[in-house]
């Protein structure tokens, strides 16, 4: 039961580290986001998740987050261990229901080559 919390050693909580992964890492857009990757040698995947003031207010800011650490918590088993990875929400994120961004996500990070190569 406790592979489906999201611990905070599976977050990515410090700007330095998003900021290096946005330079260095690999990017991968969809039509509603964008993801950068990169490994990090702690044989632990984590997740940063950006969300800019741009698009709606709070309570839509919020749920596009809820949904995405929704997405991770439930998928993290799938992912190749020691990762980091940065979602970052694109403007037309917020008309996303679950299913259309779990498909949309899982599309891009779930498949067998998105973390082969940097």
């Amino acid at each position: 039961m406790d592979s489906y919390t999201f611990l905070k050693s599976e977050r990515l909580l410090d700007r330095k580290e998003f900021v290096n992964l946005n330079r260095s890492g690999r990017k991968l857009r969809t039509e509603h986001f964008t993801i950068s990757l990169m490994q990090n040698g702690r044989g632990v995947t984590r997740l940063g998740i950006a969300v800019s003031k741009r698009i709606g207010n709070a309570v839509e800011r919020n749920r596009i987050k809820r949904l995405i650490r929704e997405f991770f918590r439930l998928n993290k088993t799938v992912f190749p261990k020691g990762f980091d990875i940065v979602i970052a929400a694109r403007k037309a994120a917020g008309d996303l229901d679950f299913r259309k961004l779990t498909r949309e996500l899982s599309d891009v990070l779930l498949e067998k080559n998105c973390c082969s190569s940097n």
